[in-house]
């Protein structure tokens, strides 16, 4: 099982967006793929439309295992969900020893069920967004060209280098990526921030080709909690995470 991790400390720039798209295109190219929801805000576990009884907040607590919670939401496609209950118990999860490697030990109890399990992890760094950079094969980066971000984008990058060095030797950067954004858009502040990316000797090489355009059918599919690929097929918001899944497999 691959482990991908959606990763960034700025909220609002389309991490569970593409977690969930990327998931289910994986899902429709005939893959096996586990979602598991990190964020106590819960918007990728109510894209879709299931009733939640156990989450991730009781692996935590040791009332139930990874595999326990599971629920299938759709073809080749199984979700761990979350719950707001999470805010408080990842602090208590960050208290335990060895907390980095609560998920990485979760997951190998079904690993072979899976080809691929993508993390949804919180807008922040927390104990939950470290123990899915220790658990993860490569972490993807979504971004919006703002200098906020670009700003922010640093402090993400030395987190997974330090992982990588401490706890997971394994893991890499997979690529960054840009949402909300076409070089063919009028922002001429967002072309500037893009630019100074591509002059960046660390970040070029991460910026990934494919961007993710505005497109109104990636809200109204995670509303009316459908499938992307079957709610708007032909919307620019599919086709652009069909090029970006293509694009992210040929990296790792």
């Amino acid at each position: 099982m691959r482990i991908l991790t959606f990763a960034n400390h700025k909220g609002g720039v389309g991490k569970t967006t593409s977690t969930l798209a990327v998931a289910q295109q994986l899902a429709h190219r005939g893959h096996r793929v586990l979602l598991l929801d990190c964020d106590p805000q819960h918007n990728l576990t109510m894209s879709f439309p299931v009733q939640v009884v156990s989450h991730l907040g009781h692996v935590i607590q040791g009332e139930k295992t990874l595999r326990q919670i599971l629920l299938k939401v759709g073809p080749n496609l199984a979700l761990a969900p979350a719950a707001l209950e999470l805010t408080q118990l990842e602090k208590v999860l960050g208290q335990q020893p060895a907390y980095q490697f609560f998920l990485r030990d979760q997951l190998e109890d079904v690993a072979a069920e899976f080809d691929y399990c993508l993390i949804d992890t919180p807008p922040a760094l927390t104990s939950l967004t470290y123990g899915a950079l220790v658990a993860s094969d490569a972490v993807f980066i979504p971004t919006q060209p703002e200098f906020f971000g670009y700003e922010g984008l640093n402090t993400l990058l030395e987190a997974v280098r330090v992982m990588a060095k401490n706890f997971n030797q394994k893991l890499k950067v997979g690529g960054l990526f840009l949402t909300k954004y076409s070089p063919s858009y009028r922002f001429g502040m967002h072309h500037d921030v893009v630019e100074v990316m591509r002059d960046n000797p660390v970040m070029a090489p991460l910026l990934m080709a494919t961007s993710i355009r505005q497109n109104g059918k990636l809200a109204e599919a995670q509303i009316e909690k459908q499938d992307l690929y079957s709610y708007a097929p032909e919307s620019a918001g599919a086709q652009d995470y069909e090029e970006l899944t293509t694009e992210m497999l040929a990296r790792l």
